[in-house]
C-alpha cells in the first residue's frame, strides 16, 4: 500500500478503536504511527493494542510505527467539602502543601515542587487556565494568592505554572513503569510528557539504553526557551498546542508551532503537530472550516506529521476523522503554490558527504523528473536527511532493520521497505533499489530512479554513493522483502 501524500497521519488508540476491524480500517484510511496514550488504560490494554498493531503490520505486509506517551507529572489541588467552591474576582484563597478537604478560602496543593519554585507575582493556572490565581506570598507551606478572574474551581483540577521550571523528575514512578513495560513490547518511540530542559532527554535516555526512540513533547515555556537544546538531542518532537496553549499567551502559540517544525526541519528531526486538529469529530461525522485550515497550515509548514487525540481514541467517528485528515493533507500538497510555500525558506546543508549526497539527490531527482529517491540506511538517517528537504519525489527508504523501516514511517515523504537482506555489492544494490520501487508502485518500467548507499556497504554512517538508474534495465528474480 503506497500513500499518495507525503505528511504522515498519527492516531490514538483507545476504547472507540481498539478492536482488529477498526485499527485496519484506520490503517487502510491513512494511519501511518498509532499512539498507545500511557495516561489511560492499563498494561493488558496496551499489550493487546499493540498485538493486533502487529497482526495488522503482518496482514498489510507495510511497516506500522507505534509511539508509546508517558503521561508525565500531573499537578492537581486537593479536594473541597463541597466538592466545588465559585471565586469571586479579586478573591484571597489559600493553597496549602498538607492535604485535607479544602472550602471558599483554602485548598490543598500536595505538591512540593510548586512550593519550592514559584514566586509573588507569578500566576498559577487551575483548570486549563480558565482560572488565574496570582501568587502574593509563599512561606513553603503555605501560598496565598489572588484570583485574577473569577471562577469555579473544583476537586482535583490540574495545575499549570507557566514561566517557571519546576524542580520535578517528568518521569513519576507510573512513567518509569509504563516505560519499561512499552519499550519491552518493542514499541518504536517513546514520548516524553512535559520536557522542560535537555537534561530531561538525558534522564529518559539512560533508562530507555537505546531501545526506542525518544520524541520530546513541547508544551511548557521552559521548553521554547530551550528549545534547540532539546531538539538536539532528541531524537523527534511534538507540538502539544493542549498545555502550550494553557501556559502561553493563544495568540502566539500558531507562531511557536511555526518556530519548532522550521528548528526541527533544520536539524532533520520528525516533527508531530499535535492537539484539537479536528475537535470537533469527537462528536460530529464532519471538520470545521477552522479545523481545515489548522490541518493545512501544519501541512504548509511542512510537520512531518499530523495528529489525532481524542478523535480516533473515544470519538464517535474515529475512520471518519482519519479520512477527513487524509484529504485535507492531499487536497493541501496537490495546490500548485504547495512547494513555493514549503520553501520559502531554504535551509543550511551540513557540510558532512551524507547531506551533500542527500542534497544532489534531491536536485538530480527534481531536474531529470525521476520518480522515487531511493536510499539504502542501516539507522534512517540519510533517508532523514533526504526527507528534511522537503523534495516533491518519494524517498524509497530501504533498509534491513524492521525496527527503522517502522521509525521511518513517522519521517515526511518516507516509503518505507524492509528488505529481507542487506547489498553486498553496487549491481546488487541498483537491482533491488528499481525492482522494489516498480513493486512498491513508486515507479514504472523506464522512468528514472536517483539511488543513494554508502560504501563499504552495510555500514552505518557511510553514505558516499549517488546514482541514476532506469527501472527495468536491470532485470533479477522480483526481491520478496517481507515484514517477517
Amino acid at each position: 500500500m503506497k500513500r499518495e501524500s507525503y505528511t504522515k497521519i498519527v492516531a490514538t488508540i483507545g476504547p472507540a478503536s481498539s478492536d482488529h476491524k477498526t485499527i485496519r480500517a484506520l490503517f487502510r484510511a491513512g494511519v501511518d504511527v498509532f499512539r498507545l496514550n500511557f495516561s489511560h488504560g492499563t498494561h493488558e490494554d496496551h499489550a493487546a493494542r499493540h498485538a493486533l498493531i502487529r497482526q495488522i503490520e503482518e496482514e498489510e505486509g507495510r511497516p506500522i510505527g507505534i509511539l508509546a506517551d508517558m503521561q508525565g507529572p500531573k499537578l492537581r489541588i486537593g479536594t473541597f467539602a463541597n466538592g466545588k467552591e465559585t471565586l469571586k474576582r479579586g478573591q484571597t484563597i489559600e493553597l496549602h502543601l498538607e492535604k485535607f478537604v479544602g472550602d471558599a478560602g483554602k485548598v490543598s496543593l500536595p505538591h512540593k515542587e510548586i512550593f519550592a519554585a514559584v514566586r509573588p507575582g507569578e500566576d498559577l493556572l487551575i483548570n486549563d487556565g480558565r482560572l488565574r490565581l496570582r501568587v502574593e506570598s509563599n512561606n513553603g507551606k503555605v501560598i496565598s494568592a489572588k484570583a485574577v478572574n473569577g471562577g469555579e474551581i473544583s476537586d482535583r483540577k490540574g495545575v499549570n505554572v507557566p514561566g517557571t521550571v519546576l524542580p520535578i523528575n517528568i518521569l513519576t514512578q507510573k512513567d518509569r513503569a509504563d516505560l519499561e513495560f512499552a519499550v519491552s513490547l518493542g514499541v518504536e518511540w517513546i514520548a516524553l510528557s512535559f520536557v522542560q530542559t535537555p537534561d530531561d532527554i538525558h534522564k529518559a535516555r539512560h533508562l530507555v539504553r537505546g531501545r526506542s526512540r525518544i520524541l520530546a513533547k513541547l508544551e511548557k515555556p521552559s521548553a521554547i526557551e530551550n528549545l534547540n537544546g532539546i531538539i538536539g538531542l532528541a531524537d523527534a518532537v511534538m507540538v502539544a498546542r493542549g498545555d502550550l496553549g494553557v501556559e502561553m499567551p493563544a495568540e502566539i502559540v500558531p507562531q511557536i508551532q511555526k518556530r519548532i517544525i522550521a528548528a526541527c526541519r533544520k536539524e532533520g528531526k520528525p516533527v508531530i503537530v499535535a492537539t484539537q486538529m479536528l475537535e470537533s469529530m469527537i462528536s460530529e461525522p464532519v471538520a470545521t472550516r477552522a479545523e481545515a485550515s489548522d490541518v493545512a497550515n501544519a501541512v504548509y509548514a511542512g510537520a512531518d506529521a499530523v495528529m489525532l487525540s481524542a478523535e480516533t481514541a473515544s470519538g464517535k467517528y474515529p475512520i471518519e476523522a482519519v479520512r477527513m485528515m487524509d484529504r485535507i493533507i492531499a487536497a493541501t500538497e496537490r495546490d500548485p503554490d504547495f512547494d513555493s510555500v514549503l520553501h520559502a525558506v531554504s535551509l543550511p546543508i551540513d557540510e558532512t558527504d551524507s547531506d551533500a549526497i542527500a542534497s544532489a539527490a534531491c536536485d538530480v531527482a527534481r531536474n531529470r523528473n525521476c520518480a522515487a529517491i531511493s536510499t539504502f540506511t542501516k539507522t534512517g538517517s540519510t533517508v532523514r536527511r533526504v526527507s528534511r528537504l522537503r523534495t516533491l519525489v518519494p524517498v524509497l527508504g530501504l533498509t534491513p532493520e524492521v525496527t527503522v523501516a517502522r521509525q521511518l514511517c513517522l519521517a515526511w515523504g518516507v516509503h518505507s521497505v524492509r528488505t529481507r537482506d542487506d547489498v553486498e555489492s553496487f549491481s546488487d544494490m541498483v537491482g533491488k533499489s528499481t525492482r522494489i520501487a516498480r513493486r512498491e508502485k513508486l515507479a514504472r518500467n523506464g522512468d528514472r530512479v536517483v539511488i543513494t548507499a554508502g560504501v563499504p556497504f552495510g555500514t552505518a554512517g557511510t553514505t558516499n554513493i549517488l546514482r541514476v538508474a532506469v527501472v527495468g534495465e536491470h532485470e533479477h528474480p522480483e526481491d520478496r522483502a517481507s515484514l517477517a
